[in-house]
C-alpha cells in the first residue's frame, strides 16, 4: 500500500464571485514526482496553498497522508515540506543562521539540527557556501538555500511552487537536478510548473488543471498518448552515447514512421500505436547495442497534449 499520499476532495475556493478552484478532486499516491500543468490563473498556487493550509477551503477538504489538514493542521504538515512561490530570506543572514532558525520553529530536536541542516544543505550542494551572507547570493543560490529549508525536516511529501521561474538557464537546470535528486530518497513530489519541457525532463506523471477544474490525471506517457495530435501517434526523444550516423535501422522497426535527428546524438522517433508499441521500440534499440543512454516523451507531444487539452487561458 503507498505510504505518501495527497488527495483533494471536493476542493473549492471562491474569492467573492470568482471561482479560483472548483470542485478538484484528485488523489496522488506513492514515490514520484508529479507535474501541475496549466495556465497563470488556472488554480495551481491555489490548491498548493490549501495543501499547505496558507488559505481556507470554500468547500471540500485537502489531506496529506490521509489526515486533513485544515482539522488537523500540526499532524498532517510533519510529513510535507513546502516552498510557495518566493519566500525570502533575511540578506544578513547566512543558510546556517537561516536554516537552524527554520529548524527550531520547527521545532525539530536540538541535537538533531545541526545534523539536518547539513544534510539539506549537502543535498541542494550548497556547502561551499553555507556561511556566506544570502545577500550576496543569486536567485538561484536562494532557491537552493529555500529548498534546504523545505527538506530539512525529512519530509515524505514535497510540494514546489514554480521552483525554476525567474531563474536564468543555469540556475533552473541546477533547481531541476535537485529536484530530480529528491525523487531517490522516497518522497512524493508535487511540482507546479508552466514550463512544459522542465515537466518532460524530471515528471512521472501530469496533473493539468484549467480555470479551476482538473483536466486530466495520468502518466505522462499516458497523457501524450491519450491528447497529442490525432492520437495515432507518439514520439520520443532518445539520447546515445556516441553519435549515429545512420538511422535506416531505427526507421525499419515495426511501427516506428519517422526518425528526426536533433544532433548528432539525439533523435526524435515518431511511432504509432500505444505503451506497448513504444516498449518494444525501446527494447529493439537497447538490443541494438548502439549506445542508448537516455529517452523521455518528446516536449512537442506534451505540448500538442497541452494545447489540446487547455483551449484558452481567458
Amino acid at each position: 500500500m503507498p505510504s505518501h499520499s495527497l488527495e483533494a476532495v471536493n476542493l473549492s475556493k471562491n474569492y467573492g464571485s470568482f471561482t479560483a478552484l472548483d470542485n478538484l478532486n484528485l488523489k496522488i499516491e506513492g514515490s514520484k514526482c508529479v507535474g501541475f500543468l496549466g495556465p497563470n490563473g488556472a488554480g495551481k498556487t491555489t490548491t498548493l496553498k490549501l495543501f499547505t493550509d496558507m488559505i481556507l477551503a470554500t468547500k471540500g477538504s485537502a489531506l496529506i497522508n490521509g489526515v486533513p489538514v485544515h482539522q488537523n493542521k500540526k499532524t498532517a504538515l510533519s510529513h510535507c515540506g513546502s516552498l510557495i512561490e518566493t519566500p525570502e530570506i533575511y540578506p544578513s543572514f547566512s543558510p546556517r543562521e537561516a536554516l537552524m532558525m527554520i529548524s527550531e520553529i520547527r521545532g525539530i530536536p536540538p541535537s538533531e539540527r545541526k545534523k539536518r541542516l547539513e544534510e539539506a544543505i549537502a543535498e541542494v550542494k550548497m556547502e561551499e557556501w553555507i556561511d556566506k551572507k544570502v545577500g550576496k547570493f543569486s536567485k538561484g543560490m536562494k532557491q537552493r538555500v529555500d529548498i534546504a529549508s523545505a527538506i530539512l525536516s525529512e519530509p515524505e511529501i514535497v510540494i514546489l511552487d514554480e521552483p525554476t521561474t525567474g531563474l536564468d538557464p543555469r540556475g533552473a537546470a541546477e533547481v531541476r537536478d535537485i529536484v530530480k535528486s529528491l525523487k531517490k530518497k522516497d518522497r512524493l513530489i508535487f511540482m507546479s510548473s508552466h514550463l512544459l519541457p522542465e515537466v518532460s525532463e524530471v515528471c512521472d506523471e501530469v496533473a493539468m488543471i484549467d480555470h479551476g477544474k482538473l483536466l486530466v490525471y495520468d502518466t505522462l506517457e499516458n497523457v501524450t498518448s491519450r491528447f497529442s495530435g490525432d492520437g495515432s501517434s507518439n514520439s520520443v526523444e532518445v539520447g546515445f552515447s556516441r553519435p549515429i550516423d545512420d538511422t535506416k535501422m531505427i526507421s525499419s522497426l515495426q511501427g516506428v514512421l519517422s526518425v528526426e535527428r536533433m544532433d548528432s546524438r539525439n533523435l526524435r522517433i515518431k511511432f504509432q500505436g500505444g505503451l506497448k508499441n513504444q516498449e518494444n521500440i525501446l527494447a529493439n534499440l537497447a538490443a541494438m547495442r548502439i549506445g542508448m543512454i537516455s529517452f523521455r516523451a518528446s516536449v512537442s507531444a506534451l505540448e500538442d497534449s497541452y494545447l489540446n487539452l487547455i483551449k484558452d487561458t481567458l
